[in-house]
């Protein structure tokens, strides 16, 4: 007599869980509990589930190695980063490697050198974040661990990089969004951020000046706030100060991230300006901050727990396949239009 084949219904009764809780263990998606992920792939083994050769329940609990995530001491702080981190560790966890956190301060970035406390052949892979100094990532990719940079440094599109990267779509949005202000009635559009900060501002800055050059204007680089890289950017007290030096306020600005554009927001408001009556901003990242500021925030929204799940099944394919070429993925933003625009 054949045997009856074993579902997912059939796991999830003889767990005490709903059949939606099982189908997230197997299906790589949304947060289950450790504890209960395991009590759910212990049974299927016990049930003779299998939804692919090799068992992929199988490899979840076997020790094969760990992975260390190397980042800059306030990137995990940061929307993103405890998006990205959720979605990297639970896929990373899934396939039985251990996540080791290591801060990376100035003085080891301008070394070039590893935390001390690194032991490097104990590391089957290296994913870095919020690390955007040339010869560091440079450094890093020749050790000779499968490594993955997420972002990279501003000028690493036209530069041969020897590791991976995965970084999320900010060209095709930062062109919609100013795109925007210009079909709302904006004829001087501004920028701000430091556009040297990283590839991501970068490439917003050129998705800016694409969308004003296709409609026959020239970005507004007198009425931009451009500086190096501070904790001004921070402050609406600086940034006021950086208002005050402009020729002129333009229409609209297009910002770097949200928190410049809220940062930017509060200057306006002590100038007396309204937004987005007198002045419309535009800021990136989809931040939770941002929908809650006043006026909500125009902004495009990252996936940041999408693209931590991404970043560790390229890792895992990169350990698992020596040699193979490296790749450049870029993962969809989308544009979410919020008070801040007309």
């Amino acid at each position: 007599m054949a045997l009856k084949r074993v579902t997912l219904l059939d796991i999830a009764n003889a767990c005490g869980f709903s059949r939606n809780t099982v189908s997230k263990v197997f299906n790589n998606r949304g947060d289950v509990p450790e504890a209960t992920r395991n009590i759910i792939l212990k049974k299927a083994r016990e049930m003779g589930y299998y939804q692919l050769p090799g068992d992929a329940s199988e490899s979840y609990e076997s020790e094969k190695g760990n992975v260390a995530l190397l980042t800059s001491s306030n990137s995990i702080s940061h929307a993103f980063g405890v998006s990205f981190l959720r979605g990297f560790t639970n896929q990373m966890s899934r396939r039985g490697y251990n996540l080791k956190i290591y801060e990376i301060d100035p003085a080891e970035v301008e070394s070039r050198l590893l935390p001390p406390h690194l032991h490097l052949p104990d590391m089957s892979g290296l994913v870095a974040i919020e690390l955007f100094d040339k010869d560091y990532l440079a450094m890093l990719s020749s050790l000779g661990v499968p490594t993955i940079f997420v972002d990279c440094f501003a000028g690493a599109g036209s530069s041969v990089i020897q590791s991976d990267v995965i970084s999320m779509d900010s060209f095709a949005s930062s062109i919609t969004l100013t795109e925007h202000l210009i079909k709302a009635g904006a004829k001087k559009i501004g920028f701000v951020g430091d556009i040297r900060h990283c590839l991501s501002f970068e490439e917003r800055w050129i998705g800016y000046c694409a969308a004003l050059r296709r409609k026959g204007i020239e970005p507004a680089h007198e009425c931009s706030i451009l500086a190096e890289d501070c904790d001004g950017y921070g402050d609406p007290a600086w940034m006021l100060s950086q208002l005050n030096g402009l020729p002129e306020i333009p229409d609209a600005f297009v910002c770097a991230n949200d928190f410049i554009a809220i940062s930017l927001m509060a200057a306006l408001k002590q100038k007396g300006l309204s937004i987005p009556a007198d002045v419309m901003v535009t800021g990136f990242d989809g931040s939770p901050e941002s929908s809650v500021v006043e006026p909500a925030l125009t902004t495009a929204r990252i996936p940041g727990a999408d693209i931590g799940r991404m970043a560790a099944d390229i890792l895992l394919n990169q350990i698992e396949n020596p040699g193979r070429p490296f790749m450049r993925t870029y993962v969809k933003t989308e544009p979410v239009f919020r008070g801040s625009t007309r």
